[in-house]
């Protein structure tokens, strides 16, 4: 091996596009939609069946009893996860494909396959942005010109490694010539679905019918980054400049404008549970050539304070779905996971050699995500806290005793 040659791990695996976007797959929840759609499918075809002629009648009985033959078992594989990648060269000649890809991450090997589970090409459009459905539905992605939605497919006997996507035939007609949406999201429930422009046009719909709830058309100069509160109730969104907006979703209304201090650019927001299991507002800013996060009362809307953690660009965030890890990505290509202390636990250096551009925890908490303008895909294993901090006392009590032992030789006792 050339001597400085960079090691890549089985955990990261390169797709030969710039990543933009991922997402985990909740291939359980996706079971559970599918079964439910078969049955459904299956009823229509009984009554179907019924209203011909009556000597078809039992035959059209029997097809409907037939709905446990398409039942899927993905937990069966309990230690295989499925993500989502999305990205491209864009429009042009430039050789670099727009696709969309499913891989598979075996959690026995720490490894990702090698080969994508499912790839479907874009053509000349790019997806940036993706959202996937809570309840398994499917997963919207923003491309240049709108929104498109896909749905979950089982191309060979719904078996969880054979899981694929289509082109739905539902139409977003709101959305499908609307332009570049820089952020979209579904609430926990997946009852509300929210985007946010590079125009600055900010909206939440009601899913799946699409009735407007909140629409905004100047929330900001360019819509970067928006997330739920975990009840649903509001909606913080954030631009490349100005305040950061919190909208409460009852009355469409702006109920707060968090200023920036001077100097600050905010970059991320997320909302999150505190230690008390309270909620609270988490806002990425830098600072100069620091990165910090911000927290803030989420009834009062004041500033709680901040914390530096980082020196480089903050270019990815996320938070867990508990609450008590969170994850900052940067220009470098570093990734961070803090606790809810905002105390370091891992450091992953040049995790990636590009940007990272997303980074996204499973939703059990137990891996990390993240995807990179490199072409890379990573995923990092959370390590159990209670066992680093038992082996680093270990080795603390092994180095106190190994000088009590100098020190009694010196002086002869033993």
């Amino acid at each position: 091996m050339a001597r400085g040659r960079r090691e890549i791990p089985p955990c990261s695996k390169t797709y030969g596009f710039p990543i933009y976007c991922a997402a985990w797959v909740p291939i359980d929840r996706i079971s559970v939609a599918a079964v439910a759609a078969e049955a459904e499918e299956k009823e229509d075809k009984d009554e179907a069946a019924e209203e011909e002629a009556e000597e078809k009648e039992d035959e059209g009985k029997q097809e409907g009893g037939e709905g446990s033959e398409g039942e899927i078992s993905p937990s069966s594989q309990k230690d295989r996860l499925l993500v989502a990648l999305g990205g491209g060269g864009g429009e042009g000649r430039s050789g670099v494909p727009n696709a969309l890809v499913i891989s598979e991450f075996d959690l026995a090997s720490r490894s990702l396959s090698d080969q994508p589970v499912f790839r479907m090409g874009t053509d000349a459009e790019v997806p940036y942005r993706m959202a996937v459905h809570p309840g398994g539905d499917g997963i919207l992605c923003s491309f240049p010109k709108g929104c498109r939605w896909f749905e979950w497919d089982f191309p060979e006997r719904k078996e969880s490694h054979k899981l694929a996507l289509k082109s739905s035939e539902k139409k977003l007609s709101q959305l499908v010539e609307d332009g570049l949406q820089l952020a979209v999201a579904f609430n926990a429930e997946g009852s509300m679905l929210a985007t946010g422009g590079e125009d600055g046009h900010l909206r939440v719909f009601k899913w799946p019918s699409l009735e407007i709830i909140l629409d905004q058309t100047d929330a900001h100069v360019t819509v970067k980054d928006l997330h739920f509160s975990l009840d649903g109730k509001f909606l913080v969104s954030l631009g490349n400049s100005g305040p950061c907006r919190v909208w409460d979703l009852i009355s469409s209304t702006a109920v707060a404008h968090l200023p920036r201090e001077d100097g600050e650019v905010f970059g991320f927001c997320r909302f999150s549970q505190s230690t008390d299991n309270s909620q609270i507002l988490l806002i990425t800013a830098m600072h100069g050539d620091q990165g910090k996060i911000v927290s803030w009362n989420t009834l009062s809307w004041k500033r709680l304070g901040s914390k530096k953690v980082v020196r480089d660009p903050i270019s990815a965030f996320h938070v867990a779905t508990d609450g008590k890890l969170f994850a900052i990505g940067t220009v470098e290509g570093n990734i961070m996971i803090l606790n809810s202390d905002m105390q370091v636990q891992t450091i992953v250096k040049k995790a990636h050699l590009g940007i990272v551009t997303a980074l996204t925890f499973s939703q059990d908490s137990r891996a990390l995500m993240s995807a990179s303008f490199d072409s890379s895909a990573r995923v990092t294993l959370i390590e159990s806290r209670k066992s680093s901090g038992l082996s680093m006392l270990l080795v603390v009590l092994v180095i106190i005793l190994a000088i009590l032992v100098y020190f009694m030789k010196l002086k002869g006792v033993l």
